[in-house]
């Protein structure tokens, strides 16, 4: 019953609220996002939604375009400058996802929607994680975030899949806003966002290498 009809009902209700209430910061993030960054404002790519059907995300740019001698763009850590670092570990350059909401491409809650170049790696289950909308924020994201290792952060999301309740997104919802206010798990260890999921081994491959 939640999860069919009364999910999409507060999403809705939920992120239209969120676009007029923010619509200020949104007139101020713009501004910034111009000046600092240049333009495009927004950074849009395709991402994989329910049942891995593909959208286009909307995010507020973080990253320059700095490239190097031969025209191939930089590493991550040398194109995201003070502001964009700011802007992520505010999650403000999260807001537009908002409008990904209002139009049922994604929900508050649920598994992030990553890259569409990570499908064809993900094992059976993993692949459940789009048995859902993807969301804004999820289970993987209050207990880590970019800290944890890509299979954990799978075990939360299609942990999330086969319990979703009105009372685990309330949990995930306040225990987000907690971890955004500490900025917990903004970057993994060793990249200055995440590093690049390259598959997960099986388990006769993990005894190869052993």
């Amino acid at each position: 019953m939640y999860e069919r009809y009364i999910k999409r009902l507060l999403d809705i209700i939920i992120s239209l609220c969120g676009i007029i209430l923010l619509s200020p910061v949104y007139f101020i993030l713009v501004i910034l996002v111009r000046k600092k960054l240049g333009s495009p404002v927004l950074f849009t790519q395709e991402r994989p939604g329910k049942d891995e059907k593909i959208f286009k995300l909307y995010k507020f740019r973080s990253m320059t375009d700095a490239r190097d001698e031969k025209g191939n763009l930089l590493p991550d850590e040398k194109r995201l400058p003070p502001f964009g670092k700011k802007l992520r570990s505010t999650s403000l350059d999260e807001l537009p996802e908002l409008f990904n909401i209002l139009k049922g491409e994604m929900s508050v809650i649920g598994p992030r929607p990553l890259l569409v170049k990570y499908l064809p790696l993900y094992n059976d289950f993993q692949k459940h994680r789009h048995d859902v909308r993807p969301g804004l924020t999820g289970l993987a994201q209050i207990n880590g975030r970019n800290a944890i290792t890509w299979e954990k952060k799978f075990e939360y999301d299609v942990e999330y899949v086969g319990n979703i309740s009105f009372g685990l997104d309330l949990k995930i919802f306040f225990s987000t806003v907690r971890a955004v206010l500490k900025r917990e798990g903004i970057s993994s260890e060793t990249d200055a966002t995440m590093e690049a999921f390259k598959g997960t081994p099986s388990k006769e491959e993990k005894e190869v290498k052993a």
